[in-house]
């Protein structure tokens, strides 16, 4: 058995067919594997769920990273150097692990994270563009370690961005900016922008329902 390196939840769809696409769910701050574990069951059936538990306990939950709140509070937050270094590291690990493990199609593996599972989504895209087929980043932003990178085999990647107009915990813009620069760098981005706050409403569940969807049976 292939040791995988976080700890996750996988659930393995009905009808299991070989070389099967797996989409990789990061949580946000505080919590834990289990809570993006509603929104993923709306996901296409024929799916594989790796949900990962990011490595350091906080509060009852887990988190990615610290905080490093030096540029001006939580609106203006970026995550700790060396803590994101770290989780980066271990999410790659972690997929290449459970490619082998659940044998997924490494062709056909997508990213879905919401706050800090979303700011570690788009750092990942950018770093390894050609590793992963899409890309859900729900109420997150890009982090200034990643913003400046072009790399090769990001023109056309589909990237989903959501965020809440009355989010206060990271504001629509800090979402709007991480969209506008995957468009400028050749990103085929989808936004979405929702009247909620820090949280995934209705319409935006419909929204990335839709774009899974969509981005599956084109690889089909």
């Amino acid at each position: 058995m292939t040791e995988i390196p976080l700890e996750h939840v996988h659930v393995a769809p009905d009808d299991e067919s070989e070389s099967a696409p797996a989409v990789f769910v990061l949580h946000g701050r505080g919590a834990d594997e289990e809570d993006l574990l509603p929104v993923a069951r709306h996901l296409p059936d024929g799916l594989h769920v790796v949900s990962l538990r990011a490595p350091d306990p906080l509060q009852g939950g887990y988190t990615w990273y610290e905080l490093d709140l030096s540029g001006g509070g939580l609106e203006a937050s970026q995550p700790d150097a060396a803590d994101f270094r770290r989780s980066l590291d271990l999410v790659g690990e972690s997929v290449d692990a459970a490619v082998d493990e659940y044998g997924l199609d490494p062709a056909r593996l997508g990213l879905l994270g919401f706050s800090q599972g979303a700011i570690t989504s788009l750092s990942l895209a950018l770093e390894e563009p050609d590793r992963y087929a899409w890309v859900v980043a729900l109420h997150g932003y890009l982090a200034d370690a990643h913003a400046d990178l072009d790399p090769d085999g990001i023109e056309g990647k589909p990237v989903f961005v959501g965020a809440g107009s009355g989010d206060r915990v990271i504001p629509e813009s800090r979402s709007a900016a991480a969209a506008d620069r995957f468009d400028e760098i050749g990103a085929a981005v989808t936004r979405g922008s929702y009247p909620g706050g820090h949280g995934i409403g209705q319409q935006e569940l419909s929204d990335v329902v839709a774009f899974v969807e969509s981005r599956v049976a084109q690889e089909e």
